[in-house]
């Protein structure tokens, strides 16, 4: 298995090759998942979530998807993530904040070539870019404070594997 980065980085990524076969991995994903967490297979997507009582607005949780292209060799591609609804608001936010910022230049532009005075739109553009550092600095909490959950399924990930490749 290629490690996972010391550093987590925004929505990491991860692919783990294995010499076992698709549905011996599908039944492997089959098992209930111990406290904290909350295991769900759907077809060859596996979700790794924690337990409700154990959520907080950060908690991260793992999709995996299991792939085989040819008989005894598969491979689990992975990516750790926010809750989906969480990550969806937050790219809307910053979305938003782009379409806004876009907006007041072209009015920005527009006033200044007809010679009228763009301080309101100059400072609305301001306004937006303070939001956008805002918006990052959030980011970043969370993804210190979801740190220690990441690391708890980091460790049961790698727990599974080993329990695989026996």
């Amino acid at each position: 298995m290629s490690d996972f980065t010391n550093e987590i980085v925004l929505r990491p990524r991860f692919e783990i090759p294995l010499k076992a076969d698709l549905e011996h991995l599908k039944r492997a994903f089959d098992q209930s998942a111990p406290h904290p967490f909350q295991l769900k297979r759907l077809d060859e997507h596996v979700y790794i979530r924690f337990k409700k009582s154990e959520t907080n607005f950060w908690t991260p949780q793992v999709h995996m998807e299991l792939t085989s292209f040819e008989d005894g060799i598969s491979k689990i591609h992975g990516v750790f993530g926010p809750n989906p609804t969480l990550w969806t608001f937050f790219m809307f936010l910053h979305f938003g904040v782009g379409t806004l910022f876009i907006i007041l230049g072209v009015f920005a532009y527009s006033n200044y070539s007809l010679g009228h005075d763009i301080t309101f739109w100059l400072v609305g553009m301001s306004f937006l870019v303070l939001i956008w550092f805002s918006l990052y600095a959030f980011g970043r909490l969370g993804k210190s404070k979801g740190g220690p959950q990441m690391e708890q399924l980091k460790t049961y990930i790698r727990q599974l594997i080993a329990e695989l490749k026996r």
